[in-house]
């Protein structure tokens, strides 16, 4: 599970040319990947902050701001990417981030 090639797909405005994607070698790293995306947008709309902090929610509503994010991640069994909405990407990264305060 942990070493499942991950492809996330996202458009930050209805714009067609903000389509990008990042590609990760796990749900873990691509978990990390978009709150690093988030880390640096707030960085650059409050540059005079140095430490910015902010919780679930406001990761959430970053998410859910985008004109589209999903994710891509690859099954082995089947030798295919199965795709998963903005909807899984939120629960992905409850679990992930819970994970992370728990071995803190």
């Amino acid at each position: 599970m942990a070493n499942r090639h991950t492809i996330i797909l996202m458009q930050t405005s209805h714009n067609r040319a903000t389509r990008t994607f990042m590609d990760y070698d796990s749900i873990n790293q691509a978990m990390d990947g978009i709150c690093g995306l988030y880390e640096r947008k707030l960085k650059d709309l409050n540059p005079a902050i140095r430490n910015i902090t902010y919780d679930i929610a406001d990761l959430y509503n970053f998410i859910d701001g985008l004109a589209d994010m999903s994710a891509l991640v690859y099954e082995h069994s089947i030798q295919a990417y199965l795709p998963n909405d903005r909807q899984w990407i939120k629960q992905r990264m409850f679990q992930h981030l819970k994970k992370l305060a728990h071995s803190k």
